[in-house]
């Protein structure tokens, strides 16, 4: 069963993009690849057409592979809900929830599943890409491993290296990853990549040379820093703006401690007029003409995170000078009377106030709808149907007079919810700014005065793009032969 796992130095070396870009390669060159992560820790995720829950970022692989998402291709699933805490999901579908020392001990039983998953996917394609988590060199964690060497060693499988030299300190991390290994675990590590590099290839040489010297393994090519790339993340969310040369609309979205999903936002990242700030702890929420409350894994600690630090009587303030909210998901949520967990499904039982903008409350109930949907924005001009698709991630149920009045309707039901003024906006649907005509409509509806001859952001047309350019980029940086042929076995 011919598999490859790309395994990090680091989290964010650059593994899952490395991943992606090997798909696109390979299938370009006509073979059938998947692929595969056997163990994840992110709150973005995707729904699969079977509607189980994955990783996002092994979902963009899918894509990249020309293959539909599949919750084999990420047995497990950890979605952290504290500190200490996350929700387990196995092949697709919500386990329970533990805390880290409860997952150590359950993970002979989640190792059994990765392998099962594995083989059933390896029986449909004839390459798998494996992605590690992390580093292979966490001494802490080695024990019933299966994120990195623990896998390889179970299915003996060649593993490649990737360090990222953007950070500093490449060939250390190199070399102390490996110096941390088993020796069977070295003996597998087939060789590196090198990735992120900027400026001249000749000065690399000599530490390339000297590497290869000193660990006996060669490198198997080094990766330009590819400047704007932007695909969907795995997890982490850097605070980081948007900057529009003539912005023509003002989106300020608070960075929750356990924001999800925030994948929604790369669309408006994109727009040529739309200009988009994280803001993170200490930090001013600067003058907005859009208030954008994410989803989140953990919605009433996240609303307690905002009302502790001033949010809710600036959420108050920037509407009574007429600004625009849009809530998604648990963002959403937020905007209700009341959200009710009596089970303790997202932190301790009990009810939380919301922020009483929308007459509505949200009650916590076990059974995660997981779907993929298409429809209509509501309210259009006369004789306008803006089609919207997306797809839903959430616990809870909402009710109350709010929702009479829908933002959308999916899949023949309505979803969300519309204020009277129109300035308060709720939604469950996520990816809801991908499409080119709902991200133009939408931004409409939030504010953005038209104008003629523009064109609307197609997040889905530039995703094929980046992985496109990705692709070419390994094409011409990595000896794809050596890699292909280590793939194969």
């Amino acid at each position: 069963m011919p598999t490859l796992m790309i395994q990090g130095t680091t989290s964010d070396a650059g593994k899952s993009t490395v991943v992606a870009g090997l798909c696109r390669a390979l299938a370009r060159r006509g073979i059938s690849v998947a692929p595969f992560k056997p163990q994840n820790m992110a709150l973005n995720s995707a729904v699969t057409p079977q509607g189980g829950e994955i990783g996002r970022s092994t979902a963009l692989q899918a894509v990249a592979a020309g293959i539909a998402p599949h919750a084999d291709m990420n047995p497990v699933l950890l979605k952290p809900e504290s500190d200490r805490g996350a929700q387990v999901i196995l092949d697709g579908r919500v386990y329970g929830h533990m805390d880290a020392i409860d997952y150590h001990a359950f993970k002979r039983r989640a190792r059994e599943r990765v392998l099962a998953a594995w083989e059933r996917l390896s029986s449909r394609f004839d390459v798998i890409i494996a992605e590690g988590a992390g580093s292979p060199a966490e001494v802490n964690l080695r024990e019933g491993d299966i994120a990195n060497m623990g896998f390889a060693e179970a299915i003996d499988c060649p593993v490649l290296l990737v360090g990222d030299i953007d950070r500093g300190g490449v060939f250390a991390q190199l070399v102390g990853t490996l110096a941390l290994l088993s020796e069977s675990e070295r003996a597998r590590t087939r060789g590196f990549i090198i990735n992120r590099f900027r400026g001249d290839l000749a000065l690399l040489e000599p530490g390339l040379d000297w590497l290869a010297a000193h660990t006996g393994k060669p490198v198997y090519g080094v990766l330009p820093y590819l400047e704007g790339l932007l695909l969907d993340a795995e997890d982490g969310l850097g605070l980081t703006e948007s900057a529009a040369e003539a912005p023509g609309l003002r989106v300020v979205v608070p960075a929750l401690p356990r924001i999800s999903n925030h994948t929604d936002l790369d669309a408006l990242r994109l727009h040529p007029r739309v200009e988009l700030t994280l803001v993170g702890p200490g930090q001013a929420m600067p003058p907005a003409d859009v208030i954008l409350l994410p989803g989140s894994k953990a919605t009433a600690s996240d609303l307690a995170w905002l009302r502790a630090r001033g949010w809710e009587a600036a959420i108050r303030r920037h509407l009574r000078y007429g600004g625009r909210l849009l809530g998604v998901c648990g963002g959403f949520q937020m905007l209700g009377e009341a959200i009710d967990d009596p089970d303790g499904l997202e932190g301790p039982a009990g009810s939380v106030p919301g922020l009483g903008l929308l007459a509505m409350r949200t009650r916590m109930v076990a059974g995660k709808r997981l779907r993929n949907v298409a429809g209509t924005l509501l309210d259009a001009p006369a004789g306008e149907v803006t089609p919207v698709r997306g797809y839903e991630i959430h616990n809870g149920i909402s009710e109350g007079p709010a929702l009479a009045r829908p933002l959308m309707e999916l899949d023949g039901s309505p979803d969300g919810a519309v204020s009277e003024d129109g300035q308060v906006l709720g939604t469950y649907l996520h990816g809801l700014f991908d499409e080119a005509g709902a991200c133009a409509a939408l931004l409409a509806r939030l504010g953005l005065a038209e104008r003629a001859g523009e064109v609307a952001v197609d997040f889905a047309a530039h995703r094929e793009r980046e992985l496109d350019r990705l692709a070419d980029g390994l094409e011409a940086s990595l000896d794809m032969t050596a890699i292909e042929a280590l793939a194969k076995g």
